[in-house]
Formats: structure tokens, sequence, C-alpha cells
């Protein structure tokens, strides 16, 4: 009879166990809360890691977002650079790097590292790539489950990306991407903000006096 009773409860943990290495319903979570969102901010960490250079790249700053296609990076380390969707276009300026120049370019229906970096992971994620649960994670917020993507199509522009979503909002909390050079970004959040308003000016660019404009 125990022995009875202990199969029957290894057949529960393995039921459980299997379960939760299933990444769909973790990501139809993450992509229903996302419909959620109509606007967010958070403080975030970049860091890039360039297999080519060897010594991290760190930055810090504030991420606004707003559904759906205006997103905006506002660095306060290297203070002055800015990353802004207004919509239309995509502006990369980094004045810390490359003084004297902006890059504009426009935002992609589909395909790429868009401005969303939100969207892009948890927005029909079953079509856009192969998934894989990796395991759970503790972070700052809480915990958190950890899954691999890898892009379905072409056009993407990175390998795949492994994405943290918290178990309380469902909500993203980091991004790793390796992009097709190799190069790895990672992005942390804290603090987010959901449905706070943002400040319209962080979705507007104006070049600068003297700045050249570069189209890509």
């Amino acid at each position: 009879m125990k022995g009875a009773l202990l199969s029957a409860w290894l057949v529960v943990l393995g039921g459980a166990a299997l379960a939760a290495q299933d990444p769909a319903p973790v990501l139809e979570r993450a992509g229903a809360a996302y419909q959620t969102v109509s606007t967010l901010s958070a403080d975030f960490v970049q860091v890039v890691v360039n297999p080519l250079v060897g010594t991290p790249d760190t930055a810090r700053g504030t991420l606004y977002l707003m559904r759906p296609n205006h997103f905006a990076m506002r660095f306060t380390s290297p203070k002055g650079d800015r990353i802004v969707a207004d919509g239309h276009h995509l502006w990369l300026y980094t004045p810390s790097s490359t003084p004297g120049q902006v890059l504009r370019s426009p935002i992609p229906a589909s395909g790429g590292l868009g401005p969303n970096l939100m969207g892009q992971f948890v927005e029909r994620p079953s079509e856009r790539y192969y998934a894989r649960y990796l395991r759970a994670d503790s972070l700052a917020s809480g915990w958190a489950d950890v899954i691999t993507l890898v892009p379905k199509a072409a056009d993407q522009g990175y390998r795949e990306a492994v994405i943290w979503i918290d178990r309380d909002d469902a909500l993203l909390r980091r991004m790793e991407v390796v992009e097709e050079s190799g190069q790895r970004r990672i992005i942390q959040l804290g603090r987010l903000r959901v449905n706070p308003g943002v400040p319209q000016r962080e979705f507007r660019f104006a070049p600068p006096a003297g700045v050249r404009v570069v189209d890509l």
C-alpha cells in the first residue's frame, strides 16, 4: 500500500515538474499582462559585453514605454545619451561615444530589435519564437521564470534572447540578447511603474544645433 502511494506521489510530482517546464503558459500570462499596460516607466541598468573588447560597458537611466510604438531610454550614465522612438523614427543619440551625430531609422513594422523592448518578446511569442523553459530564478522583485527565445525568422537581428518574467505581475524584469555579432546586451529593470502616464517630451527628439542626422 505504501509503495502504491509513493508511486502515485512520484507521478504527481513528475507531472508538476513537466508542467513547470512548459514555457507556453508563462508566455501567455506575460502577453496578457502586457496588454493591460498603456504606459510604463522603469529604472534600468544595461550591460553590453563585446567579445572583441572584453571589458563590459555599463549604463544606467530611465526607460519609458507607451504602447504600441513609443519608447525611450534616457541615460543618466553616460549622461546625455538618449534612445527615442517617436512613433515614426528611432533616434540613437550617443554623444558619449559618437559626438556630433545622431542616427535615425524608420521604426520597423516587424522583425529586428525594434524600439519596444518588452512587446517584441511577449506579443505573439508562439508565432515568432521557439521557446524553452530554463529555470526559476530569484530577483530583487521576487521569483521569476526564465525562458529562452530563439527567433523563427531570420530578420530579427539577434540569435537568441533570455527573458525573466516576474511570477507576481508577469512583467519582464530582465532581458539578455545575443546579437548576430556575438555581442551580449543585458537589461535589468527595477522600480516598474505601470500606467502612471509618461511626459510626452520623453518621446520627442530634436537634434541639437550642429549635430548631423545620419539616416539608416
